[in-house]
């Protein structure tokens, strides 16, 4: 069965929980610092899917990987921005899958008109860099020192991709057609 990407539901919390443990207790990719219970994780995708976006990768009927998308800032002038990750299991890394929940994640968003999506990246980390480039993101700043976890202070540094051209004639994104 052919790897595909499709929108997340709560009843994928479990297997998101197990693919995001590993960042958040032996990483610092996340400045999570608990795991999330399952029923937050349940709880974050159906906010998620609201307004945003949450897709899992699913390989052979498994989930492998998820990538979402959530409110840059809660003010309303920053409604047509969003914060963007993505995270795959340990035993799918560097096997296409972040590519695959990347491009359809964005081309949702972009769809329903978000204009710029923006990824916190804890460096160093070569792998999420090179992958948010090849989406065409770019630098837009570095918060430097900024987290705490594993013993030292970490930075995180920002990059920016534009969805959509000039912004004449905004409207504001909309929510996911159900």
């Amino acid at each position: 069965m052919p790897a595909r990407v499709r929108p997340a539901t709560a009843a994928d919390a479990a297997a998101c929980v197990e693919i995001y443990r590993p960042y958040v207790l032996d990483t610092v990719i996340t400045f999570e610092t608990d795991v999330p219970t399952v029923e937050e994780m349940a709880d974050r995708i159906v906010d998620a899917r609201v307004m945003h976006e949450w897709l899992v990768l699913e390989v052979d009927g498994d989930v492998t990987g998820y990538a979402y998308a959530h409110q840059f800032n809660s003010r309303a002038a920053y409604q047509w921005s969003v914060e963007t990750s993505v995270y795959l299991a340990q035993d799918g890394l560097r096997s296409g899958g972040g590519r695959m929940l990347y491009a359809e994640l964005l081309r949702r968003l972009t769809e329903r008109g978000f204009r710029r999506a923006f990824a916190g990246i804890a460096q160093p980390n070569d792998a999420s860099n090179a992958l948010h480039k090849a989406f065409g993101f770019r630098r837009a700043g570095r918060y430097p020192r900024v987290g705490w976890k594993h013993g030292a202070w970490r930075d995180v540094e920002w990059w920016q991709l534009d969805l959509l051209g000039p912004d004449d004639d905004v409207g504001p994104p909309r929510p996911i057609a159900t």
